[in-house]
């Protein structure tokens, strides 16, 4: 007996599912869409294209170590969708990384570039690698060898890998290098836009190092005034600092925010008189860590959590506000700075303590938008100011945040529905004109 449309995309919907690890980041971000598709009325076929990636690949290659040893590596790409353009997405070097996490960072992916007007599709890679456990020149081996197992499988207008968790524009460098040296003595074209996130020396953008705490700012800006706070004098915590945490903290001190406590891999520490954050990012830079800072008081991660502020930022890595976190919480909003810091059975506890929560894809679509803009700086052999970077990011964020907060007053729906909403929505227009083929 045939099946209906309707039928086959309700039984493909299903074994997508069933083929999910419970609790993995891609569930989290399948069963997200679902809910927004629900809400905004997507088409079926289009929520089931969205329910997998396009491309899953998976390499394993040798790497000779310093001390003459031979180690096997795994890497992953996902190429989630790419609608919308070239695939565009991170590249994290971490030994905990999983096929099934990288799937749903990917799709992430697809919805930030969707929701910030970007001409690229999603796509994130992994590596399974301790980048602290190697040498650095073990690094710079594992990260060519790398790129030659994905070969084809990336391009500049193919798909474009950039920073992550563990990766570095140092090591984004290598990459290109590598890259180039494959295929450019070939084309005879520099083909410096096959990575962003590069260092200024080889090509990179000004801005990029802040670009995902600067956006997280302008959200701030952006949104608090309709919470009924002024950014200038917020007080917050931080749940890592990092490269987002830290360079959001910055930029928060320097608008008049109290930084009241942070966690990081090794501790926590907290200051009821604040805590200057550019003293705290050297003194991180040169020490690995917050552990041992002076200027504050080290303190339990319990006593962390309950510390009341308008503000709390995770900006580490997914799935770190559990439900008997969002019990604790005394907070006024939820900043996500890092991917899906927010488990989906925490999400309904802060809502029902009246706790807003700003979602990811809005928060740190900044570092994809300004490797947007490298990209076409090196594709036009161009240089663009820091001012400029700025001022063109600050237009994106004010778009994404007006049609956001249109979303929600369209939908009377959650910030996180509303943002899902805008980036789907697109993905369906275009879909409804391209059509499917063949």
């Amino acid at each position: 007996m045939k099946q209906s449309i309707s039928e086959v995309v309700t039984a493909d919907r299903d074994s997508v599912e069933s083929a999910m690890e419970a609790g993995s980041l891609f569930a989290m971000a399948v069963n997200s869409v679902n809910e927004t598709a629900d809400v905004i009325g997507l088409e079926d076929y289009v929520r089931s294209i969205l329910a997998q990636p396009k491309n899953s690949i998976i390499v394993n290659f040798p790497v000779r170590m310093d001390d003459g040893r031979f180690e096997i590596f795994r890497a992953f790409r996902i190429q989630h969708n790419n609608a919308l353009g070239p695939f565009k997405g991170g590249i994290r070097f971490h030994e905990d990384v999983s096929l099934d996490d990288v799937r749903g960072l990917a799709l992430w992916m697809t919805l930030k570039c969707s929701l910030a007007g970007l001409p690229f599709g999603g796509a994130k890679g992994g590596v399974k690698v301790n980048p602290r456990a190697v040498s650095k020149t073990e690094l710079c081996r594992i990260t060519r060898r790398t790129i030659f197992a994905l070969g084809a499988n990336i391009g500049p207008d193919y798909d474009i890998p950039a920073p992550d968790v563990g990766t570095s524009a140092q090591v984004m460098d290598w990459m290109m290098d590598t890259y180039m040296n494959l295929g450019s003595t070939l084309t005879g074209q520099s083909q410096l836009n096959v990575v962003t996130g590069k260092t200024l020396e080889c090509g990179g953008s000004f801005g990029r190092e802040k670009a995902t705490g600067q956006g997280v700012v302008y959200v701030l800006d952006s949104l608090l005034p309709d919470i009924g706070l002024d950014v200038g004098a917020c007080s917050y915590t931080m749940l890592g600092f990092g490269n987002v945490g830290s360079n959001a903290a910055k930029l928060l001190h320097d608008k008049g925010s109290k930084l009241l406590g942070v966690l990081d891999h090794a501790g926590c520490i907290a200051d009821e008189k604040g805590i200057d954050a550019h003293k705290l990012s050297d003194y991180v830079a040169k020490h690995g860590s917050i552990k041992g800072y002076p200027d504050a008081t080290e303190i339990s991660h319990d006593a962390f959590y309950r510390i009341k502020t308008d503000m709390f930022i995770p900006a580490a890595l997914e799935r770190m506000i559990s439900p008997e976190i969002a019990e604790i919480l005394d907070t006024k909003v939820v900043v996500e700075a890092a991917n899906g810091p927010t488990q989906p059975a925490a999400e309904p506890i802060l809502l029902d303590k009246g706790i807003e929560v700003l979602p990811a894809i809005l928060c740190n679509a900044g570092g994809v938008t300004v490797s947007y803009f490298e990209w076409v700086q090196n594709k036009n052999n161009e240089t663009w100011t820091l001012d400029e970077v700025d001022r063109r990011l600050r237009r994106q964020y004010d778009g994404m945040c007006d049609r956001v907060h249109a979303a929600r007053e369209q939908y009377k729906c959650t910030l996180r529905h509303a943002a899902y909403g805008v980036a789907l929505a697109r993905i369906g227009r275009v879909y409804n004109q391209r059509g499917i083929f063949p």
